[in-house]
């Protein structure tokens, strides 16, 4: 599994992904902030860490292809590993799967009484966790 920067991606290889992804993975938001998963050579996943305050990234728009969601803990323990790189101290993950909820669970993310104010309205649907990266 490689993890590449978007902008450093073929823009060809990028588009065809994307025609594969739900339609809530947005390209401009992947381009700016985000990184794309790499698996026997091909897009697999894609994720953005989005910085939201000094310190404060949001793990937001995480997709894995069906056939490679067995890949999806070492994913995010990588995406761990990577916001300990940028220096974070928080790291935020929006889920609205059961099945993330308990791997954000056992990865100790700590469930979040309130929603991190990033979207206007807030997301009503879903779980807001956080980690304590430092």
């Amino acid at each position: 599994m490689n993890i590449i920067s978007a902008k450093d991606t073929p823009i060809i290889q990028l588009e065809e992904f994307l025609q594969t992804t739900p339609d809530n993975v947005r390209k401009d938001s992947l381009l700016e902030y985000g990184y794309v998963v790499e698996i026997s050579e091909s897009i697999k996943g894609c994720f953005v860490l989005e910085p939201v305050n000094e310190g404060v990234f949001w793990l937001k728009q995480l997709y894995v292809s069906q056939e490679e969601a067995a890949n999806l803990p070492v994913l995010l323990e990588t995406i761990i590993a990577m916001a300990k790189g940028l220096h974070a101290k928080k790291l935020y993950v929006h889920s609205h799967q059961p099945v993330v909820d308990i791997l954000l669970d056992a990865l100790q993310f700590h469930p979040q009484e309130r929603a991190l104010l990033v979207d206007n309205p807030p997301r009503a649907r879903g779980n807001w966790w956080a980690y304590d990266v430092s």
